[in-house]
């Protein structure tokens, strides 16, 4: 599968954003079966998990720095996964990259290591 995230920028402290992530699956494959996440990179820093989605796109898992402001959606139909980002504030500016897998349990859908696949990433940068 090869993704392609979208939709970052510069936005103010309070702004948002909508990050869009669309995945290109072998025909016999259907998107529905990877679960799929984004994590972040700010500079000097190591990657860290922002948000996982399940392949129904059920209760959708957050890291506690984003809870209550970023949501991810998916959209199977599109084989696209959505992370709203609202009330964004600096310490959120970092590259965000989405990931996706298929063989993954719920216990390690958080962590970096579970995913193969990545996409380019997208930049989002949050002015004070």
């Amino acid at each position: 599968v090869q993704l392609q995230a979208s939709g970052g920028g510069l936005v103010q402290a309070g702004g948002s954003l909508r990050l869009s992530c669309v995945a290109s699956v072998a025909s016999e494959v259907s998107f529905s079966v990877y679960v799929m996440s984004w994590f972040r990179q700010a500079p000097g820093k190591e990657r860290e998990f922002v948000s996982a989605i399940k392949r129904s796109g059920t209760r959708p898992i957050y890291a506690d720095s984003v809870k209550g402001r970023f949501t991810m959606s998916r959209n199977n139909a599109k084989n696209t996964v959505y992370l709203q980002m609202n009330t964004l504030e600096p310490e959120d500016t970092a590259v965000y990259y989405c990931a996706a897998d298929r063989q993954i349990i719920t216990s390690s859908m958080a962590r970096s290591d579970a995913y193969d696949y990545w996409g380019q990433g997208t930049q989002v940068t949050v002015s004070s």
